[in-house]
């Protein structure tokens, strides 16, 4: 029998009256700058909104690699994390083998991130090759930005030290650091139009890096979760052109053993009330269950199955979790 979660209980201290109980809800996101932040703030506004006795909130984080360890202790209960740190989780592999395979499942792919390596055009810097001795941010410490980053650059041939200085700043502290020259290249595993970029292309005359097919096979072949995407021209102002790069889904998850009544609650909200997402940020237009179908990388959660089905969709076996 499926355990379902109670949403009231009964304190008779006073009166005997039915005092609400309240499922606090803790979603970790990313740093201001990106996509996370303010599109967790939308989803814990649906779930306080429309799932009796939630009550959830956005928190700010180093994203992806801390936020599977912020799930994994209980310390948020709801993350949002790129596909390549959320697969080597699951799996434990690369920065989880001495921990193991992670005790992870999704409610679903939400939407592609696009790796955006950026500058200015007073670098001078065009394509990849160009940032050998230059000053590079590969990202937060702990974000998926800085694991594509790290990861994207080595298959290319290029190690922090040895082809160029290593930083590792979030990515307000990128927009600040490209406007007053501390470093030369800022990098972004984010969804398209982040305030952070959206404001440096307002204030300098940004460059969008970008690779060439052969690049973009490179990576593609070499990590199974980083696929061809191309940055559509006119995206940000001055960038008038497509810009070939390599991306991956994100995924929203959640404990293993989280209730499977309240997994089914925050999936079947979240979908029925996505447009209110749309208003937040456009990269919530691709938020739905087909995409959640083709794109997640792990098994899902029981409660996100079950909310699937009865929405008419069949669930593939490989997303269903080993009993």
């Amino acid at each position: 029998m499926k355990k379902a979660l109670v949403f009231l209980v009964v304190v008779g201290l006073t009166a005997g009256a039915a005092v609400a109980k309240t499922v606090r809800i803790s979603i970790a996101t990313g740093g201001t700058g990106g996509v996370y932040y303010p599109l967790g703030g939308g989803m814990a506004k649906i779930w306080s909104e429309y799932v009796p006795g939630v009550e959830a909130s956005a928190e700010v984080t180093g994203a992806s690699v801390e936020n599977v360890r912020l799930v994994v202790s209980g310390k948020a209960q709801v993350a949002l994390g790129t596909s390549g740190v959320v697969v080597t989780a699951y799996k434990g592999e690369g920065k989880f083998k001495k921990f193991g395979p992670q005790p992870i499942l999704a409610i679903g792919a939400m939407y592609p991130n696009a790796w955006q390596f950026v500058t200015v055009a007073e670098t001078g810097i065009k394509k990849i090759p160009d940032i050998k001795g230059k000053r590079v941010s590969t990202g937060a410490p702990g974000s998926g930005t800085a694991v594509m980053t790290r990861a994207v650059l080595k298959t290319l041939g290029f190690e922090p030290g040895r082809d160029f200085k290593e930083f590792r700043l979030s990515f307000a502290e990128q927009v600040s650091a490209l406007k007053d020259g501390t470093i030369d290249v800022g990098a972004w595993s984010v969804g398209l139009g982040p305030g952070s970029l959206i404001d440096l292309s307002t204030t300098r005359k940004m460059v969008l890096i970008c690779m060439s097919k052969a690049e973009q096979e490179k990576v593609a072949t070499a990590h199974p979760y980083y696929k061809p995407f191309t940055i559509p021209a006119g995206t940000y102002k001055g960038v008038n052109y497509d810009c070939p790069t390599v991306g991956t889904p994100n995924v929203l998850f959640v404990r293993a053993d989280m209730d499977e009544e309240l997994v089914y609650q925050l999936t079947k909200a979240l979908f029925e009330h996505k447009g209110e997402l749309e208003k937040i940020h456009p990269a919530a237009k691709t938020i739905g269950p087909e995409y959640v179908l083709q794109a997640t990388l792990i098994p899902l959660h029981p409660g996100a199955i079950r909310y699937y089905q009865e929405a008419g969709y069949q669930v593939p076996d490989a997303l269903k979790p080993k009993k």
